[in-house]
């Protein structure tokens, strides 16, 4: 019989994971736009508050003592609406341009998944169970979601693909990564880090198709209202859809 300790903080990765990641980072785009452009609080401020907002966030998901869904996602959208709010002022802001940025932050990126695996050996989310291993997995996500919003306005603007564009060829990467997982033996770690990366920028290029004006290759769609329905949608679909926390591996299974 299972106990509460094999089971891990985050949820087991299905299809509906990936619905609802694909909608908590299209509202992470749109509502972090609410903040900076339609209420015109600019870059800083928007990213101090969702910042505050995600710490506090980052710390309930640490002290929880197991897997909370509503708490989960609440988390993964903070995360991703700040990362759309300290993308745009790194790249705009700060005047490195989307390709600086993108570099900073994958480079950023990079050297968190590699102080987790000096650390722990491994960068799989099913061993998120310890306070040391939510930091590594939160700092992480934190840093593939502002890494996502670069690296879509890098495709949409710098790279001239226009948002459907951008949209299409990330949504071409993503059915890429699922016929690797289904039809090779590829690492499930790696692809799933390259999918988690990769749907943050078709959920941006999706919200920026939604909210941008129409002179920008945009629906021009009211981005409050916008914001509220994704966000309907997402309360949802963890309604409707099953969220089971993931399984941490028992050392006497993975020892067999």
């Amino acid at each position: 019989m299972r106990t509460t300790a094999e089971f891990t903080k985050v949820p087991e990765i299905t299809l509906g994971f990936w619905i609802i990641k694909i909608f908590a980072t299209t509202l992470g785009e749109t509502g972090g736009d609410t903040i900076t452009m339609t209420l015109n609080w600019g870059y800083l401020a928007g990213t101090a508050l969702f910042l505050g907002l995600l710490i506090a966030l980052v710390i309930a998901q640490v002290l929880a003592k197991r897997f909370h869904p509503f708490l989960y996602w609440a988390t993964i959208v903070a995360s991703t609406t700040f990362g759309t709010t300290m993308a745009d002022f790194a790249d705009r802001s700060l005047g490195i341009g989307y390709t600086g940025g993108t570099a900073l932050l994958l480079a950023c990126l990079v050297a968190v998944l590699g102080i987790w695996y000096w650390s722990q050996g491994t960068i799989s989310v099913n061993t998120v169970s310890a306070p040391k291993v939510e930091a590594f997995y939160w700092a992480a996500i934190t840093f593939s979601q502002t890494l996502g919003t670069a690296l879509g306005d890098w495709m949409a603007d710098t790279g001239g693909l226009g948002y459907e564009g951008g949209a299409l060829v990330f949504a071409a990467g993503l059915a890429v990564i699922a016929g690797l997982y289904f039809w090779t033996n590829v690492s499930r770690v790696l692809l799933f880090w390259a999918a988690f990366i990769l749907t943050r920028p078709f959920g941006a290029t999706v919200g920026d198709f939604l909210d941008k004006p129409m002179n920008q290759g945009g629906l021009a769609l009211n981005r409050p209202l916008a914001s509220a329905v994704i966000a309907a949608t997402i309360i949802v679909c963890l309604v409707l859809l099953p969220q089971r926390a993931g399984r941490h591996p028992n050392p006497l299974e993975q020892a067999q």
